[in-house]
């Protein structure tokens, strides 16, 4: 079995510590966990492992993250891999700081990573691991906070939240989405 794992982010140095890079961060620490380096290739950073007979390809998109579709819909044709195998992570403003949800579909919730994704899999039914980032900012100041630094008290809790992040990933491409739902959220 074959597990497509999509992080979401942007690249470049200036957005490599931000809210909105949470995906990259998870599949970092992911592929530590594993010895796989990421590598350059079409429209991702890519790299592979194997975990419990399963095959998990990760790819951190360099479309920047309002055309994160491109790199999910190339990769999920080019390893035929099925919705059901792709999971996206994704920052989430509706979410306080650190809590993780699992959901099997839905809707992008104003997220262009997703809606890019939802767009050209012409779907909403695939799985998403959304990782809170709260919604500490005022009126007008989205944005700046995505594309900005998590704070000093974020980023003492930040390890422990990134390994329970990869860890719900790994779940899900072993024990199934419904399953690591019931552990995980």
């Amino acid at each position: 079995m074959k597990y497509l794992i999509a992080g979401l982010g942007n690249i470049g140095k200036e957005y490599e510590d931000t809210r909105h890079n949470i995906g990259f961060m998870v599949l970092d620490e992911l592929a530590k966990k594993f010895d796989a380096k990421f590598e350059l290739n079409k429209l991702a950073f890519y790299t592979e492992f194997k975990h419990k007979s399963r095959i998990f390809i990760l790819i951190k998109p360099t479309t920047f993250m309002n055309l994160s579709g491109k790199a999910v819909r190339f990769w999920m044709t080019e390893k035929k891999i099925q919705k059901e195998n792709i999971l996206v992570i994704t920052d989430d403003l509706a979410l306080p700081f650190g809590k993780i949800r699992l959901k099997a579909k839905g809707s992008a919730g104003g997220h262009n990573g997703l809606k890019s994704i939802e767009q050209l899999l012409a779907s909403t039914d695939y799985a998403r691991l959304r990782f809170g980032v709260g919604d500490e900012f005022s009126k007008g100041k989205q944005v700046d906070y995505v594309l900005g630094a998590f704070n000093k008290d974020e980023r003492d809790y930040l390890p422990s939240l990134i390994d329970k992040s990869a860890e719900a990933t790994l779940s899900f491409g072993t024990i199934g989405l419904e399953r690591t739902m019931n552990f995980f959220n």
